[in-house]
């Protein structure tokens, strides 16, 4: 029953990162490999605020999406003047320059050594200290996530971001700024994936660099292309489907070694079958291939 648990948590996590990116990627047609680095901004602050400060899980969460926020303007400003491809490399070198910081910045994050001891949420009074509990936290975490995402994407913001990922010099012509637009959705989509930092921070206790790489950057990409962009039931088929599935290779009885290399040669296998025959992904309104 724990490890039934331990699985739905990591669709939860998963679910509130995938759904972080869809709002940049689905919707706004921008796709990012610097989710892993906001994701980290989320677990490092809200670990540090709680293990050096005596910071509770809620103010480690709501700041952790703050400086996540404030960050992206330095990322979104000047990248997101750039198109398609040379985007996506801007977001790649960003992702590679926090790795590193996460990695060798020894006074503050102890680099390779991690983040240990960090606290199970205690949310007025609540005290989270057993799974089923965790659970139902992040599966309200997940569904804040969701709801948010879903009420941008159909107010007269979220048409706006439809516009400019059809068409962006159309939108400008229709007197639109979009790079206001775009920066805002980044700064939103940032937050999110620090708030699911601060949620898995707190649920392993002890994070460290590796658990911020630009793999788990690729595993989000990866999650909204198999579940479909522009679907907000998307990020969530991707991620049960790319949660489950190496969790499935232990019962194959591979070895743990064999089984890593195997998980990625099965991630990357599924993203070409996609983009061949399904580009717009399982549950998707439109692909990547445009």
């Amino acid at each position: 029953m724990d490890y039934l648990l331990h699985i739905l948590i990591l669709i939860a996590i998963f679910t509130v990162l995938s759904v972080s990116l869809e709002l940049v990627a689905g919707q706004t047609g921008r796709l990012s490999l610097a989710q892993a680095a906001f994701y980290g901004l989320g677990a490092y602050t809200s670990a540090l605020l709680a293990t050096r400060w005596g910071g509770g899980f809620l103010v480690g969460a709501l700041v952790g999406m703050l400086v996540a926020g404030l960050v992206s303007f330095i990322v979104s400003l000047p990248s997101l003047r750039l198109h398609e491809d040379y985007f996506v490399i801007a977001t790649f070198g960003f992702q590679m320059i926090l790795f590193s910081i996460f990695n060798n910045w020894i006074a503050l994050t102890r680099g390779p050594l991690g983040v240990a001891g960090i606290p199970q949420p205690v949310i007025f009074g609540w005290r989270v200290d057993e799974r089923w509990k965790f659970l139902v936290l992040a599966t309200i975490f997940a569904a804040f996530a969701y709801l948010l995402v879903w009420r941008i994407t159909t107010s007269p913001f979220g048409r706006v971001l439809h516009a400019i990922r059809e068409d962006e010099v159309f939108a400008k012509g229709l007197g639109k700024n979009t790079l206001y637009f775009k920066v805002a959705a980044f700064a939103v989509s940032a937050a999110l994936a620090a708030m699911a930092g601060s949620l898995y921070a707190s649920y392993v206790t002890y994070i460290d660099p590796t658990s911020f790489t630009v793999m788990e950057s690729i595993l989000v990409v990866s999650m909204v292309i198999i579940g479909g962009a522009g679907s907000l039931w998307g990020p969530l088929v991707g991620a049960v489907v790319l949660v489950t599935l190496p969790e499935a290779l232990r019962f194959v009885g591979l070895p743990t070694a064999v089984a890593a290399n195997l998980r990625q040669i099965i991630y990357g296998s599924l993203l070409v079958v996609m983009m061949l025959f399904r580009p717009r992904g399982l549950v998707g309104k439109y692909g990547f291939s445009k």
